[in-house]
């Protein structure tokens, strides 16, 4: 099956598309930009939800839900948010439609008009501090940590599935707090809650930090980020937990009465992360000969094929197959038990092999008779015979080493593929002919950091938590700096 794919060495971007659609992970929608996301990729998005949503509430946080509508007139109350969205917003202007007069079709009813405009949730800051505002009244309404799962539009351009789509899904986690240094601990908390759960369970390290001013999100005081290497060098930011101060309160006039009987603002934080994760999977740990999906989020991370060649043979195969299906359950492993009839053993070991399950078991009417199966490793492509004794505890060591080889090579690949520069020549060609990860020195002023934008199409990615001090030169301007920051290209 793998030769379905496009060659990821010939082209990058196509061999993506190529896997999302083939692999049955997502399709391109009748609606411009948007995206039917399939069982199979649900089912992977499903397992990051529940993770993360268990990770969320042991923190504190509470779900909740509002709405996917919002006035305009709430963008114009926080200025710097509504000019970071502008340009993204679907804008909701009647509320009918009628039979066309001509009798062809429907047409939108002129009289029909809305009061005031309806703005497609782009991002949910607006809204919800309208809201605060009726339930915040005293220090002991505080901390209000809420998270809410939902959908998102933001009328993108140029679309790319589960990367950059018009529509998408995600959590957006909105607290609010007495203090300042509360609500900077929760975004602090929040960033390493995201970058745990990339390293543990997607098998993705990251860099941690702060955005640029440029790059921070609309409407925050600071913006944390976890920033991910895919195989093509490109950068793809992977979370963001942002520090809002008291920008939001005072728009929405959020205030508390503290201990003292006195009343002041809020402080407040926004964080999310969204289906882009499953872009980021994909693209961390794929091959050319399919997906490839750590098995910690993998829907099925196991699949065993029986083969045989006759009624007679299928029974003791089956019954065997049965029985293992049974052991590694018990260890809480998802199995699929593929014996249909309809396809050879051959279809299914590339079908398999293509759609990422980590672990595929092989057993036929020799290996009943010597109580043995074959283990085959979706991330190395190495074989091996196992015996069926404690098959349970070998899969399941099998599976957490897969999952450590998994990270370690992502690991490896950043390593190899981040550099340290000194001069605008060594940067440009290093971003041209290399990509990865730049470490360089930077003046720290906006305008510098657009014209490097504008000259290579590299960004500040972050800059580092804590960075080391090292005095230097800025690659553009030779002016100085004092410790480098992380340029990439990216998604």
């Amino acid at each position: 099956m793998a030769k379905i794919l496009t060659n990821r060495e010939d082209n990058y971007s196509q061999w993506y598309n190529d896997l999302v659609i083939k692999a049955e992970l997502a399709d391109n929608s009748a609606v411009r930009g948007c995206m039917v996301i399939k069982p199979y990729g649900y089912a992977i998005w499903e397992k990051i939800q529940a993770i993360l949503d268990k990770r969320f509430k042991e923190t504190g946080h509470q779900n909740a839900y509002f709405p996917l509508f919002i006035p305009k007139s709430f963008f114009s109350k926080e200025a710097s948010h509504v000019a970071g969205f502008a340009k993204e917003c679907a804008v909701v202007t009647h509320y009918r439609l009628k039979n066309s007069p001509d009798g062809k079709g429907i047409v939108v009813d002129e009289d029909a008009k809305l009061e005031e405009e309806l703005i497609v949730r782009p991002t949910s800051e607006t809204i919800i501090w309208d809201t605060y505002r009726t339930w915040i009244q005293s220090y002991r309404d505080l901390p209000l940590l809420i998270n809410q799962w939902a959908n998102v539009v933001r009328w993108e351009m140029r679309t790319r599935l589960f990367l950059r789509t018009a529509e998408f899904l995600w959590q957006e986690g909105h607290t609010a707090h007495a203090t300042e240094a509360e609500a900077q601990a929760e975004a602090a908390l929040m960033l390493e809650v995201y970058a745990e759960f990339l390293e543990t369970h997607m098998a993705i390290p990251v860099w941690k930090g702060v955005k640029s001013p440029n790059e921070r999100f609309a409407g925050a005081v600071e913006t944390y980020c976890i920033e991910a290497l895919m195989q093509d060098g490109k950068a793809l930011q992977a979370g963001t937990s942002h520090f809002l101060g008291q920008n939001f309160a005072k728009a929405f006039d959020v205030k508390f009465v503290n201990k003292e009987n006195k009343q002041e603002y809020v402080w407040a934080t926004s964080w999310g992360v969204s289906t882009r994760l499953m872009g980021a999977l994909i693209m961390a740990h794929s091959d050319n000969n399919g997906l490839v999906l750590p098995p910690k989020l993998a829907p099925i991370q196991v699949v065993i094929v029986p083969i045989f060649k006759s009624d007679e043979q299928f029974a003791s195969v089956n019954e065997k197959a049965l029985y293992i299906k049974k052991q590694l359950e018990t260890k809480g492993i998802s199995v699929k038990y593929d014996n249909r009839d309809t396809q050879k053993p051959g279809f299914k070991f590339a079908e398999h092999e293509f759609k990422g399950v980590p672990v595929r078991i092989a057993i036929g009417p020799r290996d009943v008779e010597e109580n043995t199966v074959e283990v085959a490793r979706r991330d190395t492509l190495e074989k091996a015979i196992y015996q069926i004794t404690d098959i349970e505890i070998k899969i399941e060591h099998l599976l957490e080493q897969i999952q450590l080889n998994l990270f370690n090579k992502a690991m490896n690949f950043r390593e190899n593929n981040t550099f340290t520069v000194d001069t605008w020549d060594e940067f440009v060609d290093t971003i041209e002919h290399k990509g990865g990860f730049v470490l360089a020195h930077w003046d720290g002023t906006p305008e510098t950091e657009q014209r490097i934008k504008e000259m290579t199409k590299a960004t500040i990615r972050l800059i580092p938590l804590d960075p080391k001090k090292e005095e230097g030169r800025c690659i553009l301007t030779g002016n100085p700096s004092h410790f480098r920051v992380v340029f990439a290209r990216s998604y």
